[in-house]
């Protein structure tokens, strides 16, 4: 085993998530080779990815940033950010490099920055369909030309090449577009040749910082140790330790196959992995194997529009209401639809009902109140705003039958009682592409800041 491991500070699950100081001060006082943080995630959805915007605040960003670069200056590291902006577009990317550049100008820092893009056409993904390189990650359906050219913006997850000739470049500072979670950690330990397996394991478990530990959190900082035979897990915070059970617990998360893990160019293979707790509240992770993959393939993110949204939230408590809210629901929604001649979405979600898991849901015993959300999408903003006041005031004075009371059913949790929110977009594309080259679709740009 190596006397001197790699090093990697993760301050946070999300940049913008925020951090104690003293913990990322800990963090920074045992050395780290890298500081690296993941940016994104298509958890929040696909508006992001197709509104060009962040889900997370600027002021927030900044203020993380502002820590992370100070460090990583000190000591002489990289900082690196993966799917930058939350999503990794263009319109995301160039928003966080606005944002290290204000910093770096305020404080007088001067630096090199690599800035790697990962958006893809519709016409390179196109030309990928029509070679047969392009096909869907399930339960993405299949997909045909003139659905990929539907999409408002696609993204391929890059994996660690790029970043690697990034800092072959000697590259300070590093923003890259949408990134495997991973990569950011586990592409200078690439690098220096670290066993990939053991590396990307490692960074699975970074990106989300403290979230694997106990008990966990993703606004806490992480120090992850690189060995040739094992790496190690330790919280930066003493109120927080990492477990055995805790560690192999997170390695579980977001995986459809408890073994095996594939991401760009290969698979984790987990079947030797073994967990260890240590003293200090740290965990020591083994035998994780990596198994190329040939052709190499990146995952494709891609979202369309599908009109504009307004909803009104209201409750209701009577119980004879509430007895026949499925039956009144559908008269509703029937009458507005042939009343205004509407083709659009219509939709209720009923919360103490079956709001979270529709159909799914398995306890059928109602509340004595009901939440309810109404949603139109329509093909403007007008015409959302207009079928959401007839679908809202419909409902409001419905006779069903047996009602006693006539002043209204909906208790309406807000003046103004709609709420205009804009655009909405899917995902659309879910694929994996084939690439001859793993650095071909992410084009590398480099800045001398200051």
């Amino acid at each position: 085993m190596r006397e001197a491991g790699y090093k990697v500070l993760s301050p946070t699950a999300i940049l913008g998530y925020g951090f104690p100081e003293q913990s990322f001060k800990a963090g920074v006082a045992r050395r780290p080779d890298c500081i690296a943080v993941d940016a994104g995630s298509t958890d929040p959805g696909p508006y992001y990815l197709g509104a060009g915007k962040s889900f997370t605040s600027r002021a927030a960003v900044k203020r993380d940033l502002e820590f992370m670069l100070a460090a990583a200056l000190e000591l002489s590291v990289p900082c690196i950010i993966g799917t930058a902006g939350g999503c990794g577009a263009r319109e995301h990317v160039e928003w966080n490099e606005a944002i290290i550049r204000e910093i770096a100008a305020s404080r007088g820092y001067s630096f090199r920055m690599a800035v790697i893009h990962a958006d893809v056409s519709r016409e390179a993904a196109s030309k990928a369909l029509r070679l047969g390189k392009l096909r869907p990650l399930h339960p993405a359906p299949e997909i045909d030309e003139e659905e990929i050219g539907r999409s408002v913006r696609i993204v391929a997850q890059m994996g660690a090449e790029p970043l690697i000739e990034a800092l072959e470049m000697d590259c300070r500072v590093i923003l890259c577009g949408r990134c495997y979670d991973p990569v950011p950690f586990a592409a200078p330990a690439l690098r220096r040749c670290f066993d990939p397996g053991l590396a990307v394991h490692m960074g699975k478990i970074l990106e989300c910082a403290a979230i694997a530990a106990t008990p966990g959190s993703g606004s806490d900082c992480v120090l992850g140790s690189l060995y040739e035979e094992c790496f190690e897990l330790e919280s930066l915070n003493p109120q927080r330790q990492f477990t055995a059970l805790s560690t192999a617990a997170h390695t579980l998360y977001e995986k459809t196959d408890p073994y095996r893990l594939p991401g760009p160019g290969g698979t984790l293979d987990l079947r030797e992995t073994q967990f260890t707790t240590l003293e200090g509240g740290r965990t020591r992770v083994s035998g994780t194997g990596f198994i190329a993959a040939k052709p190499y393939t990146v995952k494709l993110e891609g979202v369309k529009s599908t009109g504009y949204r307004t909803i009104s939230i209201a409750g209701i408590r009577d119980p004879i209401l509430i007895g026949k809210i499925d039956s009144v629901l559908d008269s509703v929604r029937e009458r507005v639809r042939n009343d205004l001649g509407f083709a659009g979405t219509l939709l209720f979600h009923v919360y103490g009902k079956d709001g979270v898991m529709g159909a799914l849901e398995p306890l059928k015993n109602l509340s004595h109140e009901l939440g309810l959300v109404m949603e139109v999408i329509a093909r403007d903003q007008e015409e959302a705003n207009t079928v959401c006041s007839f679908l809202r005031s419909t409902l409001l004075h419905y006779g069903y039958p047996g009602r006693i009371s006539t002043a209204g059913n909906l208790a309406l949790l807000y003046s103004p009682s709609d709420i205009s929110c804009g655009p909405v977009y899917e995902f659309n594309i879910y694929h994996l592409m084939e690439v001859d080259d793993p650095k071909s679709l992410f084009p590398i740009s480099i800045y001398e800041v200051g």
